[in-house]
C-alpha cells in the first residue's frame, strides 16, 4: 500500500487536507498517526528496530508498529494492515488513548504528529518485513525503561513519550 501522504489535522483530530508525507515531517505540520504497543503473555513488550534506511528514527528501536493512516481510512483496520505489513503478525487490537507530540528529528525534520494508540497481545514471534524493520526482541517493560534512561538515544521519540502513558493505561485497566 502506498503510505507517501498523511492526514493533516487539527488539534482535535480533525482532517483538514493530506501532504505528501515527507513534505508533512520537512514542514512540521500536525498530521495522523498510529501507535501499536504488543505484548506476550510473560508481560513483555514486543521491540521492533526500524530498518537502517529510513528516512528518520533508522536502526532506532521503537514499538512494535507505527505509521500513518491515509485519508479516509480506518484508523483500527490501518493499523491491523501496517501491523502485518511490518512484523508478519495479526491480533486484535484495542484503542488505548490519544497524545499529541512535537519534537525535531534528525535530517532536519519535525515529527508533529497526533497519534493514536493501540495495544494487542499476542504469544508469537514476529516474521519481520526488512524493508520495515532490522530486528525485534520481547523485552520485559521495566528492562525497557532502565534501558531508556541509559541509551535514550537508542529510542524513537514518539516510543518515549508513549510507553509511560501505555503502562498507566494498563495498571488501569488491572484495577
Amino acid at each position: 500500500m502506498d503510505r507517501n501522504h498523511v492526514v493533516l489535522v487539527d488539534e482535535n483530530d480533525q482532517p483538514i487536507g493530506q501532504m505528501n508525507k515527507l513534505a508533512a515531517h520537512e514542514q512540521g505540520l500536525l498530521h495522523r498517526a498510529f501507535s501499536i504497543f504488543i505484548f506476550n503473555s510473560r508481560g513483555e513488550l514486543l521491540l521492533q528496530q526500524r530498518a537502517f534506511d529510513k528516512y528518520h528514527g533508522g536502526g532506532l528501536w521503537t514499538n512494535t508498529c507505527c505509521s500513518h493512516p491515509q485519508y479516509g481510512e480506518d484508523l483500527l483496520e490501518s493499523a491491523q494492515e501496517r501491523l502485518s505489513f511490518e512484523m508478519g503478525v495479526f491480533c486484535e487490537l484495542t484503542f488505548s488513548f490519544a497524545f499529541i507530540y512535537h519534537a525535531k528529528v534528525e535530517n532536519n525534520l519535525i515529527e508533529y504528529e497526533y497519534d493514536h494508540v493501540f495495544t494487542g497481545y499476542l504469544d508469537t514471534d514476529p516474521i519481520l518485513n526488512p524493508k520495515e524493520a532490522a530486528a525485534f526482541r520481547w523485552s520485559p517493560v521495566a528492562e525497557v525503561l532502565a534501558d531508556i534512561s541509559v541509551h535514550p538515544e537508542q529510542y524513537t521519540y514518539w516510543f518515549k513519550e508513549a510507553l509511560p502513558q501505555v503502562i498507566n493505561q494498563i495498571k488501569q485497566r488491572s484495577i
